[in-house]
């Protein structure tokens, strides 16, 4: 069955709607497409997720198709595609990426397939079969793809090396983080009282996983503590790892010093009115955080991985510490606290990431790539 190349549905894929990097980029790329006059359609394996209710507040229609796992997703996202025709299957999962680049394969749906992970160290960090099997997965079904999309360098230099699949067949397209909204979403309230006090406060944000390490920051900000004795840290996000957290911190003494608000929907107002942002994963392919928090201007500290590198421009614009060392992301926090870069540095960097250029690149990616079958 041939594609409807009339349609301008664009089918934004996800196993969920959790309130993850993916699937915040996913919501900017859908307002972008909406712009142009695009129709976006998020789909999911499953109807859940923090911005579940984010979405369904706007005029993006949710569907899903009801699968307990991705892996089962394959004929239920292949008889959905048959019969809506849209113009593109966008998807951004690695898991999600395979089925949806075999299931465009049989119904001649136009796929981009976009990764924003490093997938060695996902597997590292995940030991299962399900993942195991991904660089041979993604061998075999990502060269079935319209186009292949990685948000970085270091993501496509990794993608290469774990899969084998040719590192020029990859297209490089960071993720959007300046939305045409970006000054209003600034001046919003902000979304924790400590915020409008003179303390200095230090913000992170992202799902309460062990990937994001935490503990390393909340272990670090004791050490701090120690020398900065009003200094704080707010913590947004939801996840599994709350409790554990929150014993942490009591453990520490830190349950005046360091708060877990939860989940919010936008973070630029708390970023726009910190001292710092920190990011303390143990890898990431991206680092979006940290092109949000420098777009407010705001100074930023992360552990070294190859995104943040890449967007750091190698420790330039902020400074990198080793993963899982809560003594050098303390001096880290101490010293840019100190000694803050000018905002106008970060202002520029972060204008290589407005919504409208990205966009465009998704749509340019899809010309003089199409496929032939072997």
């Amino acid at each position: 069955m041939m594609s409807n190349h009339t349609s301008k549905e664009w089918v934004l894929y996800l196993p969920d709607l959790n309130s993850g990097g993916t699937e915040r980029v996913f919501l900017r790329l859908a307002m972008g497409l909406q712009n142009l006059g695009f129709q976006p359609i998020f789909l999911v394996d499953r109807k859940e997720g923090a911005l579940l209710s984010v979405i369904q507040n706007g005029d993006i229609p949710v569907e899903c198709l009801n699968a307990p796992r991705t892996l089962n997703a394959f004929f239920p996202l292949l008889r959905w595609l048959r019969r809506r025709q849209p113009a593109v299957l966008l998807s951004g999962i690695t898991h999600n990426n395979c089925i949806s680049a075999l299931a465009g394969w049989y119904t001649n749906c136009p796929v981009i397939v976009s990764e924003h992970t490093l997938l060695s160290e996902q597997i590292i960090l995940h030991p299962s079969w399900q993942y195991r099997i991904l660089p041979w997965f993604c061998r075999v079904s990502y060269p079935l793809a319209t186009a292949r999309v990685a948000v970085g360098m270091g993501v496509a230099d990794n993608l290469s090396k774990v899969t084998g699949l040719l590192r020029e067949s990859l297209t490089l397209i960071p993720n959007p983080v300046v939305t045409p909204d970006f000054a209003e979403r600034i001046q919003a309230p902000a979304p924790h009282p400590w915020l409008l006090g003179s303390s200095p406060i230090w913000v992170a944000a992202g799902r309460l996983v062990p990937l994001k390490d935490f503990p390393t920051l909340i272990r670090a900000f004791w050490h701090v503590h120690k020398k900065v004795a009003e200094a704080r840290l707010l913590i947004f996000g939801e996840g599994p790892e709350r409790d554990n957290l929150i014993c942490l911190c009591a453990e520490l003494n830190l349950e005046d010093s360091v708060a877990l608000p939860g989940f919010i929907e936008d973070p630029i107002p708390a970023f726009a009115r910190a001292t710092g942002v920190v990011v303390s994963s143990r890898f990431e392919g991206f680092g979006l955080t940290l092109v949000e928090a420098m777009a407010c201007g705001t100074p930023v500290v992360s552990t070294d991985s190859v995104g943040p590198r890449e967007i750091l421009q190698d420790g330039k614009l902020g400074l990198l510490v080793p993963p899982g060392d809560p003594e050098a992301l303390a001096q880290a926090i101490i010293d840019v606290q100190k000694n803050p870069l000018l905002k106008e540095v970060f202002l520029k960097r972060a204008l290589e990431y407005r919504l409208e250029n990205i966009v465009q690149k998704y749509l340019d990616s899809l010309n003089g790539m199409g496929r032939t079958r072997s």
